[in-house]
């Protein structure tokens, strides 16, 4: 199962903002961000404020998810951090990392507290020796392809991307433990391993980094 990228022209493009916290000492490591993400992603999908009617998010998630699923990774330390608190979100963290997910909005109009945060220049590193953690039950598994070149802030999107593709199209069978687990994931880099029919691929718009119909990464349950 693939994700469309070539959809019909927007007259309103939208995004969800999903903020990552960096401080200068200790910076986090890039595989939990990218952890933290993609789960933030997944806990405001299932969230009680979407998927009520009526809820906080609601209505923005509906309408953002009738378009291109697009998400844009911002950071924040200090007090920018702080103050991004003030608007509804959801939070996950992974190690040091932890990443806030807010309700989508239209790209030009962005909440007046995330529109100062910095979008590009997201790069962080693993520390030396890193080695993902093995499969386990009822966990996601995130393979980032190898020989695409992606910034830290790039490829929190398209594990977020990949998170959400594994819950709405992957069988209930295996998304229901994942639920019941907390929505754990891993996150690696490696080619697509799992059969076709059991896993998600992502196809990147080409709207930053990487040419449009590029495999960015795919998710599925290895255990």
């Amino acid at each position: 199962m693939t994700a469309p990228w070539v959809l019909p022209d927007e007259d309103e493009p939208w995004s969800l903002s999903l903020v990552a916290r960096v401080e200068r000492d200790p910076a986090p490591a890039h595989t939990d961000v990218l952890v933290a993400a993609a789960r933030a992603v997944v806990l405001l999908l299932t969230d009680e404020r979407t998927t009520a009617p009526g809820g906080e998010f609601h209505d923005a998630v509906a309408a953002w998810r009738g378009r291109r699923i697009r998400k844009i990774t911002r950071r924040a330390r200090g007090a920018r951090w702080e103050r991004t608190a003030q608007l509804p979100h959801v939070e996950a963290r992974s190690g040091d990392a932890v990443v806030r997910a807010f309700a989508p909005h239209p790209r030009e109009e962005v909440p007046a507290l995330l529109s100062p945060l910095q979008v590009g220049g997201l790069d962080l590193a693993d520390p030396e020796g890193f080695r993902a953690p093995a499969p386990a039950p009822g966990v996601l598994t995130v393979r980032l392809c190898p020989d695409v070149r992606m910034t830290t802030g790039k490829a929190a999107a398209q594990v977020g991307h990949a998170a959400q593709l594994a819950l709405e199209q992957l069988p209930a069978a295996l998304t229901a433990p994942w639920a019941a687990g907390g929505f754990g994931v891993r996150v690696v880099t490696g080619a697509p391993v799992l059969p076709a029919g059991g896993r998600v691929d992502v196809r990147d718009g080409g709207f930053t980094e990487v040419p449009p119909g590029t495999v960015t990464a795919s998710a599925g349950f290895e255990a």
